[in-house]
């Protein structure tokens, strides 16, 4: 791995301290998955393999409608951010791309970005373009929505800043565009639904025609907040049809948090990937709504459920196949590093997960119609500890076999806040 803002020392010294457990814990898994027949070292590779990007937003403090807590040493320009990010990869070993958001990480030359993800090998995933708040200097505002708005003018400054993004993005290397949309309703009769989904797609076909050969579109759906009674875009079957209607470089983006209550995600996934819509993810958890809480901190079954239909299609050879992962979260109580950190491990750790099911087996079972073996096959692939194998890639890719411990012996958090000042006064809103 290339160098990267932690000193070499660190991460030595962790492979000294944990290398001896990790080979006799490797040992031991090895055995239990041979009897299985599981080869260990084929696994080890495939999740070094896997990687998910990071969103730039996500290494700033987060937070709630009611303000944000700074942190001490918390990145001031889109430079620091992409600093932040380094680390996380020098880390983990999991996160070699950045996914930025605009305008907020505007520079005069896109080029500058690209040059200083360079410096510690990193590359840019999908570009996110912005229309869901106002921004100083803004002509037309996004209260009453962006690419569904009633005024042409509203719509037009909307289809311009995503053609931008795209001239951005393509300056990064980046091969696809984000986009995501607060417009809807808060009450009923504010909006006719029909005629706000039409100017949404009469948008998007602008945006879409601008998209290059190589790159994809990405339609994100939410079904609430802020349009809090309808959402123009508000669930997948929405996202499908829309993706569908605007072309094939057009596919759907799902976020774990944007959903109902007792949504059956991974069904949504085993659906688009049939259908040849499953553009890519951005991974979250939650316990209420869109908390945007780290990766696998309340339900890590579920996050396994998904990548056993990722999986599924992986091994299958699906047609067209080949979604882009992100973390898409808020850190408001915890250093971002550090949770951004262990939920690179939680996406790796199902993955990891998924690749240990017995499918023929599990195929023979659903087959037969014997719901509790196939359930309790499905569940084994959880019960076994996959952690030596999630170290193991770590250290073979040069990252630290405890993140954790590796970031906190480093000080790097504490070395920031003497290089970056901050305000400790709170703000309010979400960013």
């Amino acid at each position: 791995m290339t160098d990267g803002p932690i000193a070499a020392h660190v991460i030595e010294n962790d492979h000294q301290t944990h290398g001896t457990e990790l080979r006799e814990d490797l040992d031991h898994l090895g055995n239990k998955l041979a009897r299985r027949g599981i080869d260990l070292e084929s696994v080890v590779e495939k999740v070094r393999g896997l990687g998910v990007a990071i969103p730039t937003w996500g290494v700033g403090v987060g937070g709630t409608r009611f303000g944000l807590f700074p942190i001490a040493g918390e990145p001031r320009n889109v430079f620091e951010k992409i600093d932040d990010c380094a680390v996380i990869h020098q880390l983990s070993a999991a996160t070699p791309t950045l996914s930025p958001h605009f305008p907020w990480d505007r520079v005069e030359d896109p080029t500058e970005l690209r040059q200083a993800a360079a410096r510690w090998g990193l590359a840019f995933d999908a570009v996110n373009s912005n229309t869901f708040q106002d921004l100083p200097g803004q002509p037309h505002s996004y209260k009453f929505g962006s690419l569904s708005h009633t005024d042409p003018a509203v719509r037009r400054q909307a289809i311009d800043h995503n053609l931008e993004c795209i001239e951005i993005g393509t300056a990064l290397g980046s091969k696809a565009l984000t986009v995501w949309v607060g417009d809807g309703a808060n009450f009923p009769g504010q909006q006719d639904f029909t005629g706000a989904l039409e100017r949404y797609l009469e948008s998007t076909r602008a945006i879409y025609a601008a998209i290059p050969d190589d790159w994809r579109m990405l339609v994100e759906h939410k079904p609430y907040e802020p349009a809090l009674y309808a959402s123009v875009i508000a669930d997948w079957g929405t996202s499908y049809a829309c993706a569908t209607e605007l072309g094939p470089k057009a596919q759907c983006l799902v976020d774990l948090g944007h959903h109902a209550p007792a949504t059956n995600i991974e069904m949504i996934v085993a659906r688009l990937i049939q259908f040849g819509k499953l553009g890519g993810f951005h991974f979250n958890d939650s316990k209420y709504g869109d908390d945007d809480l780290d990766t696998g901190s309340i339900d890590p079954f579920q996050i396994f459920l998904v990548f056993h239909e990722l999986v599924n299609a992986e091994q299958s050879g699906a047609k067209g196949f080949a979604p882009a992962f992100m973390l898409d979260q808020s850190h408001n109580v915890t250093d971002p590093i550090e949770s951004l950190i262990n939920s690179a491990v939680a996406v790796t750790r199902a993955y990891a997960q998924a690749l240990l099911v017995d499918r023929q087996k599990l195929a023979e079972l659903q087959q037969s119609n014997d719901a509790l073996l196939a359930a309790n096959t499905l569940r084994a692939a959880t019960e076994l500890s996959v952690e030596p194998i999630l170290r193991e890639a770590r250290r073979r890719s040069g990252g630290a076999i405890d993140p954790i411990s590796a970031y906190r012996a480093a000080g790097y958090r504490e070395a920031k806040a003497g290089e970056r000042p901050h305000s400790l006064v709170g703000r309010s809103g979400i960013v």
